[in-house]
């Protein structure tokens, strides 16, 4: 996996915004997309939200694991998995309740045969 870098700080995502953590790109052995800050308005008590996420490939791969991760700090270290997904059809999920302030989705491991074009979204 690469080293991680939070130099560039984040792109936020703002409910109704869509962040591209993969882009039509070839299916990775394992690695960490981009991360998403989650923004909070201030004076509302509970900020949880619902998180849709979804992935598509051009072609697909023979298996692959892939978790959404959210993370209170943008520390890789912090990243937990708060839903995963193993369909290499590619699919959508929706994940509710989310309490982080950032988002990330994480291939954990692929089988790439010959996959490409892998894309991987986050809608908040």
């Amino acid at each position: 996996m690469p080293s991680y870098s939070s130099a560039v700080p984040p792109l936020a995502l703002s409910p109704g915004d869509v962040g591209y953590s993969f882009n039509n790109e070839a299916v990775p052995a394992a690695a960490a997309g981009a991360q998403f800050a989650l923004p909070h308005p201030a004076g509302i008590p509970d900020q949880s939200q619902a998180v849709r996420w979804q992935t598509l490939f051009g072609t697909a791969p023979t298996a692959i694991n892939v978790s959404l991760q959210a993370a209170m700090a943008d520390v890789d270290a912090e990243y937990k998995d708060i839903d995963a997904s193993t369909n290499a059809a590619g699919e959508a999920r929706t994940v509710t309740g989310v309490q982080a302030s950032f988002l990330r989705l994480k291939v954990n491991s692929s089988t790439v045969g010959a996959g490409a074009g892998f894309t991987a979204k986050l809608l908040v």
